[in-house]
């Protein structure tokens, strides 16, 4: 679900993205994670362990309560991204991989959710510019980030 209420920070080129290095990019509008997301996440990854997708058990359990798979916080990253920032004059963006993933803390189901960007490392390569941009995933109420990556993207200008 993409903000329609949300301006993402626009840059207008590659090298204007480049020079952003050490900056933090922007913040994400907060986004809620109810059961019907849980539900249909565990569906289409086969993973239907009960502490996601039990609400009964999962009320005696260790969080009083369902939480969202780890893999889908870390799969809604693409989506925060578009709506923390867009680099203009890009020919080809694809997902080059991820350097560090961490989940301090879980996602009750309910809760809300929003991305910090940080664009940490730019290296100009034979295929375009590989950029490392850090998200660290907040839960509101919570001292403790749901999620730390560190992903890699490569930018074809």
């Amino acid at each position: 679900m993409i903000s329609t209420e949300h301006t993402p920070r626009t840059f207008e080129s590659v090298d204007a993205f480049r020079a952003a290095v050490g900056e933090e990019l922007g913040t994400s509008p907060w986004m809620t994670i109810d059961q019907d997301m849980i539900d249909a996440f565990a569906k289409v990854t086969h993973d239907q362990q009960w502490i996601h997708v039990d609400a009964e058990r999962a009320a005696a359990g260790p969080f009083g309560s369902t939480i969202a798979h780890g893999y889908l916080t870390l799969s809604l990253l693409p989506s925060f991204g578009w709506q923390i920032y867009t680099v203009e004059g890009v020919r080809m963006g694809v997902n080059y991989g991820l350097d560090s993933v961490r989940f301090p803390h879980p996602v009750i189901v309910d809760s809300r959710i929003r991305a910090v960007a940080t664009l940490t490392d730019a290296q100009t390569t034979p295929s375009g510019t590989r950029f490392v941009v850090r998200f660290v995933v907040e839960i509101e109420g919570e001292t403790k980030p749901a999620c730390i990556a560190d992903t890699v993207r490569l930018l074809v200008g």
